[in-house]
């Protein structure tokens, strides 16, 4: 049984990727974020005899050692995510994004790990100079969120180069479903709409996305874990189709039978030179690679979304009224 390190397991993506190794029949280390409280965000509710969560934090060189001995793949996901966080606390994301990868590497070195699977972004590509976006679009770090991650794969790449680490940079799109936070734009159309809204406000809705069920996603990611042409790789994972920000909101609105109106609201636009306008991925590296292809149609993945979100217990845990950066 190979034994699996997932960092970030506790959130969005992570929680849904522990998950599914272990029905893969991996042992998998999970690291939750460390706090007091003995809070494991969604992994509270995951209970198996082939998972141990630790907790502990990526910025610490001295813990990622730890945490990385006798393991057989590192699937690195620890990261601040949220753009508009980004433009208030840029060094955190400095600290966490750059810094937490190097360590990770650091450690994956000295510990003789078999495979890094690095989580990198579709931002890091920023508005399409075209499209659809193969892996050798250039980067264009549009925030300091995109700019921390462009910097991380960088640092992990030149483990590959310098010292042979097998590194594998896993660039997913646009990431929804079951679980997402509320700081992205489908949690929070959804949630809203569940909650009785008839007018929910929004930022600019005319860019297209390139939107994954997170199922899809995590596939991905075991996918080329399993694959050796894959190490010294970047690769996307997306759907190679795009889909504007208004037609995606229409279509959830249509599925939750809803009349709701979407207003403007100047607080959620970004910067006009930090707005990513299009990103629309080209995922035939990941098909030639390893024969992948999204199971998920938008309008299936939107729909098992819906059903999860409009559950009480789990609309209950989202603060609708709240402007989450």
């Amino acid at each position: 049984m190979a034994k699996v390190l997932v960092t970030g397991a506790d959130g969005f993506i992570g929680s849904h990727l522990v998950e599914l190794l272990l029905k893969h029949g991996y042992h998998v280390k999970a690291i939750s974020y460390y706090n007091s409280f003995n809070y494991w965000g969604w992994l509270d509710d995951l209970s198996h005899p082939d998972l141990e969560v630790i907790t502990g934090d990526v910025r610490d060189p001295h813990f990622c050692k730890f945490v990385t001995k006798d393991i057989d793949i590192v699937f690195h996901l620890a990261a601040l995510i949220a753009i508009p966080y980004s433009y208030i606390a840029p060094d955190s994301y400095v600290d966490t994004n750059i810094k937490g990868t190097l360590n990770i590497c650091q450690a994956a070195k000295e510990n003789n790990v078999k495979r890094i699977m690095i989580t990198s972004t579709s931002e890091v590509y920023g508005t399409a100079k075209y499209v659809p976006i193969d892996e050798n679009h250039p980067k264009q770090p549009q925030s300091p969120y995109s700019a921390s991650k462009i910097g991380a794969d960088a640092i992990a790449m030149s483990f590959y180069n310098a010292f042979e680490l097998p590194v594998t940079v896993v660039r997913p799109f646009n990431t929804y479903g079951p679980r997402q936070s509320a700081r992205a734009i489908i949690p929070t159309i959804i949630t809203q709409i569940a909650n009785g809204k008839k007018e929910i406000k929004l930022g600019d809705l005319t860019p297209t996305r390139d939107f994954n069920y997170v199922k899809d996603t995590c596939q991905g990611f075991i996918e080329l874990a399993g694959c050796e042409a894959a190490i010294g790789q970047e690769v996307n994972i997306c759907s190679n189709y795009e889909i504007s920000m208004r037609d995606a909101l229409e279509l959830i609105a249509k599925l939750m039978d809803s009349d709701v109106k979407f207003v403007e609201d100047s607080q959620r636009l970004r910067p006009g030179n930090s707005e990513v306008f299009r990103l629309w991925g080209d995922n035939s590296k990941i098909k030639s690679l390893t024969g992948y292809a999204p199971a998920y149609s938008i309008e299936q993945g939107l729909k098992e979304t819906v059903e999860w979100f409009s559950r009480l217990e789990n609309l209950k845990k989202y603060k609708t009224d709240i402007y989450n950066v």
